[in-house]
């Protein structure tokens, strides 16, 4: 009874991983993670990335794998250049004394209503240049992490391969 129910569990697994696709579907699906996780969309990247993943059957541990590549201290950094690159890609220009406006916002307490005024409108002119950006920016790191993820799996299988298959 044990037998057939890790029997079960395990294929049930192998279903929802997705263990046997291909090198390009994994890395498709690492890539697709990627894309979420450096994506305009900051705070619904994992959910879209298990939507798609399960839309598109992919593997849903390399969708997620992807997706958390997006570490906490890469946020400000990456989305400051983001907005950065994609301010320059449209032509729409960081506001004046930006960096002093934001410094003198946060004398102000988060719990008053008169902080969440001024930081709205501060940053309602970079929303088209973040939107810009951290979308080019999430198709560039997808695009490399495709090419690192198919070279990473395609290896690793050659290694499996040569291990499973040595003469002794």
């Amino acid at each position: 009874m044990i037998h057939l129910t890790r029997d079960l569990v395990r294929r049930w697994l192998d279903a929802l991983l997705h263990i046997d696709d291909s090198p390009e579907r994994t890395a498709a699906a690492f890539a697709l993670g990627v894309f979420f996780g450096f994506s305009p969309l900051l705070g619904f990247h994992t959910l879209l990335g298990l939507l798609f993943a399960f839309l598109l059957n992919f593997n849903r541990v390399a969708v997620l794998l992807g997706v958390y590549t997006n570490l906490p201290w890469f946020l400000a950094p990456y989305y400051a250049v983001a907005t950065m690159l994609g301010s320059e890609l449209i032509g729409i220009r960081v506001p004046p004394d930006f960096r002093g406006r934001l410094g003198a916002l946060f004398e102000l307490s988060l719990f008053h209503a008169e902080f969440w005024q001024r930081l709205v409108v501060l940053v309602r002119p970079l929303l088209w240049p973040y939107v810009v950006g951290s979308t080019v920016g999430a198709l560039l790191l997808a695009t490399t992490a495709y090419h690192v993820a198919l070279a990473f799996v395609n290896s690793r299988r050659r290694i499996r391969h040569l291990i499973h298959h040595r003469k002794p």
